[in-house]
């Protein structure tokens, strides 16, 4: 089934309560349901190679249903509990998904996003308490098994490190030349290291213990959106069902095939697909283990929809903007729509993929904290371009406003707090870190986005802004999203930040950092004229534009601000120590857990010198340590 109007969300909320529908309880029962009705029916398919002839391997719901269990078993014999946790760090491949599920099925899983840095990811494996880390064995080309053995050194209670070789996906002679060049890791720290195929292979294909039918914690999720320091939320089965429930009932079917090239450490992968492919029986494809960021996959990526008759296509942006670079060289009829989620879409982008491809692109919203889904147009019917649909069944959504005497409801169309209840909101419960989850929600049961918004007369929910990402200039609120808007109606531009840089007077003033489309020529001072016509506010008008070859995003195609940030404070902070003629420069700087970003600052001028100078400015600094 589909949906093409609120009447129909509606309808379908209206049958019953959540909590009376029959569903199941746990992810075992869920994939086993699925298993018995579609057990020959391919649930997924992964190829190492980007090419639309390269090997691929793929796994049947019976044949999934069968590794996960066997994962599940060997995670117990590894000691592992309900509430015990087993943490990957992997790019794609098949053996990621199965240690998703089975861990989930065994304990409690935690995905890990490989990109971070070996402090970082050592920091969540701590707060997680993970026992046992699933990662690659060397491999050419990647860094990620040197990261995590450097990682395991600082997480004392990690005591098993399971490797996956990706080898076995090639071909000779390639694969006679991996293990000739694979990298060694000298020093490998306290864990026992073992094959993950090997052991798995040796368990048994029924599970060896009970799985009870009760709703608990089944998965930890790092997050840091565009803000930094990552913190976990906690997510419940019935919140990943939740959102396996609605792409079931509102998106998908067993005949579907599903484009995913995003990675299997994030909520869109995970919970928008893989848990809608589990309650539909749909099929899904996972090109390259860095998916949109492999080698050749822009270049291949109409062809791979021609070779797996691809009906659904789960993009970002970011994507859409490169894919718009180039020439729809293969038949994609097939394709019925694009799933857009992680950022608004501009509207030119928006048009010209439409017009270039003759597809249908829905725009999504949702949050790690709300394990994901909460809103999205209609697959037919009315769309509205650059709002972010309409929410959905059983997702109560409500803008707040704070006032003295408390949160007040917005009008229609009044701009606010984006808030949401629904069955993936673990209210009270967010976070692993119980301070974290202090007012986090409205009524206790609201969980505050942190995303400015408004939900029109119609019921279509619109981002604006995100409440911690406004500029505040003297006191005067600028959203970066109008200045974003206003960049990106330049042709040449085809991503755009704003950030507040520091400002001695004004605490921080707007800036905007832009990224060209391939091949185009604009200027600085171009770029300067088209600001001040298309920006209508004059507090909003750049105080400075930098053109990068390519804006710092997230995995998922968000534009990661803090590095822009980052940058922004480096510039500032060294000119004005170049202008006082002190002899002192930042050397980098910092995102501190509790402090937030700090100017870490070396040279031969005495603190009081420097102070003079930065102390002028709302943003920290200290001296940097000897080895910075």
């Amino acid at each position: 089934m589909t949906f093409s109007s609120v009447e129909d969300l509606k309808k379908i909320e209206q049958e019953m309560a959540w909590e009376e529908r029959e569903l199941p309880t746990t992810i075992y029962e869920f994939l086993t349901n699925t298993k018995n009705r579609f057990p020959d029916r391919p649930a997924a398919s992964y190829q190492l190679m980007s090419g639309p002839t390269d090997k691929a391997e793929t796994l049947t719901w019976s044949q999934l249903h069968s590794k996960v269990t066997q994962a599940a078993n060997l995670f117990r014999d590894l000691g592992v509990g309900e509430k015990d946790t087993v943490a990957y760090i992997l790019p794609n491949a098949n053996e990621t998904l199965v240690t998703l599920l089975g861990g989930m099925v065994a304990g409690i899983v935690n995905p890990i996003n490989p990109l971070l840095e070996p402090e970082q990811i050592a920091a969540i494996l701590r707060e997680t308490d993970a026992k046992v880390v699933v990662t690659l064995k060397a491999f050419p080309k990647t860094d990620i098994a040197q990261k995590v053995a450097e990682a395991v050194r600082h997480a004392p209670h990690v005591h098993t490190v399971l490797e996956i070789d990706l080898n076995r996906y090639l071909t000779p002679p390639k694969s006679w030349i991996v293990p000739l060049i694979r990298p060694k890791i000298e020093g490998k720290p306290h864990a026992d290291y073992k094959s993950f195929n090997k052991e798995v292979a040796k368990q048994n294909t029924t599970l060896d213990f009970e799985d009870p039918k009760v709703d608990r914690v089944g998965a930890y999720f790092h997050t840091g959106g565009t803000t930094g320091m990552p913190k976990v939320a906690q997510h419940k089965y019935s919140g990943m069902i939740y959102n396996g429930w609605l792409g079931d009932r509102l998106l998908f079917t067993e005949k579907d095939n599903i484009m995913c090239p995003l990675p299997l450490f994030h909520v869109f992968a995970v919970h928008v697909i893989m848990q809608a492919a589990i309650s539909s029986g749909a099929h899904v494809i996972f090109p390259t283990p860095q998916g949109y960021r492999g080698d050749g996959v822009f270049d291949n990526f109409w062809k791979l929809i021609e070779r797996w008759k691809i009906s659904f296509i789960i993009t970002v942006p970011t994507a859409v903007a490169a894919l718009m670079q180039r020439p729809v060289d293969a038949d994609i009829s097939s394709v019925k729509t694009a799933f857009s989620g992680s950022a608004p879409m501009p509207m030119e982008l928006f048009k010209r993929f439409e017009s270039t491809c003759g597809v249908d692109i829905v725009e999504g919203y949702g949050l790690t904290e709300a394990t994901c889904l909460v809103s999205c147009n209609p697959p037919t019917g009315a769309k509205k371009v650059g709002s972010v649909g309409l929410p959905f069944p059983h997702c109560d959504v409500r803008i707040f406003k704070d006032t003295p005497d408390g949160p007040v409801e917005c009008a229609a169309d009044e701009v606010g707090e984006i808030c949401v209840s629904n069955p993936g909101v673990f209210a009270g419960n967010t976070y692993t870190e119980a301070d974290k989850n202090v007012d986090l929600y409205h009524h206790e049961k609201y969980l505050r986005t942190g995303d400015l918004g408004r939900l029109d007369d119609e019921g279509y929910l619109w981002i604006t802004g995100r409440a911690k990402d406004l500029i505040i200039r003297g006191g005067h609120n600028i959203d970066p999203a109008e200045i974003e808007e206003a960049m990106l109606a330049h042709h040449d531009v085809a991503f755009a930040g704003a950030i507040g840089q520091p400002d001695a007077y004004a605490g921080e003033v707007p800036c905007v950092y832009v990224e060209l489309v391939e091949g185009a020529t604009v200027t600085v001072e171009e770029l300067q004229k088209h600001a001040g016509v298309h920006i209508h506010e004059r507090a909003a008008m750049p105080k400075h534009i930098e053109i990068m070859p390519e804006l710092p995003k997230t995995a998922v195609g968000k534009i990661f601000k803090p590095d822009l940030r980052k940058s922004a404070i480096t510039r500032i902070y060294n000119a004005s120590l170049d202008k006082a003629d002190v002899a002192a420069q930042v050397v980098s700087v910092l995102d501190d857990k509790k402090r937030g970003l700090i100017a870490e600052v070396s040279g031969t001028a005495s603190d009081e010198e420097i102070g003079k100078v930065l102390g002028d400015f709302i943003r920290p600094w200290e001296r940097a340590k000897p080895n910075a």
